[in-house]
């Protein structure tokens, strides 16, 4: 059964040589149940609201399969909430979600799968890892961002199930090894037939690959 190992919030803000000054990247796991509303878990922030939260980002999952193979990798623990992650799950193929795929998570919730995560210099630092961005983008486990479909709460050991899928094949992953044109027109094609609404970060990674395209089509 797929479901919830830990549900993570932030900690504490702390300093950042970035251009914010402080991160919220500390996330670790909480014992009760919290309530989830449009903008994410009650009680977590973004420092950096341009690349972080808002209706498209208010959740970020993480699996547990793929921070064993990290922990593998680099002979430490991938504990949940390093990653900044509000939900580490189980049995369910994070990467392998299909943009516009939704979740039912426990009793009440339900969450919509919107776009990958991009690594940024602050999660570098946090893992004090030597080209750490390079390397997290090489092994294209990036997990998810979740907007919020239907609000409520959730804990950890609550299941995790697939509600619907838009059918158009581009998923997380492959978005994030290797978005191209023909993906974006797969994506695209989805939402005219009502399969799903892109998130703002969706729809400004196609404009920029249509844009890429057309450099090309030009030289």
């Amino acid at each position: 059964m797929a479901e919830i190992l830990a549900v993570c919030r932030v900690e504490q803000l702390h300093p950042d040589t970035g251009t914010i000054g402080v991160t919220a990247i500390d996330k670790r796991p909480v014992e009760r149940r919290l309530r989830v509303r449009p903008l994410g878990l009650h009680g977590d922030v973004q420092a950096d609201r341009k690349h972080h939260g808002g209706v498209s980002k208010a959740l970020y999952a993480y699996a547990e399969e793929d921070a064993a193979f990290w922990a593998e990798k680099l002979g430490r623990d991938i504990t949940a909430g390093l990653f900044g992650e509000n939900l580490r799950t189980a049995g369910i193929d994070v990467n392998g979600a299909e943009i516009g795929e939704r979740w039912a998570i426990g009793d009440e919730l339900v969450v919509e799968v919107t776009c990958p995560r991009e690594p940024c210099a602050v999660f570098q630092r946090r893992m004090r890892e030597p080209q750490w961005v390079k390397r997290f983008t090489q092994e294209g486990r990036p997990g998810a961002y979740l907007s919020v479909v239907k609000s409520g709460s959730v804990g950890a050991g609550d299941s995790v199930r697939v509600l619907s899928r838009p059918g158009h094949g581009v998923t997380v992953a492959s978005w994030f090894s290797g978005a191209d044109a023909p993906q974006a027109d797969a994506l695209e094609a989805a939402e005219a037939e009502g399969a799903l609404m892109l998130a703002r970060e969706m729809r400004e990674s196609i404009a920029h690959i249509r844009k890429q395209y057309l450099l090309v089509l030009d030289k």
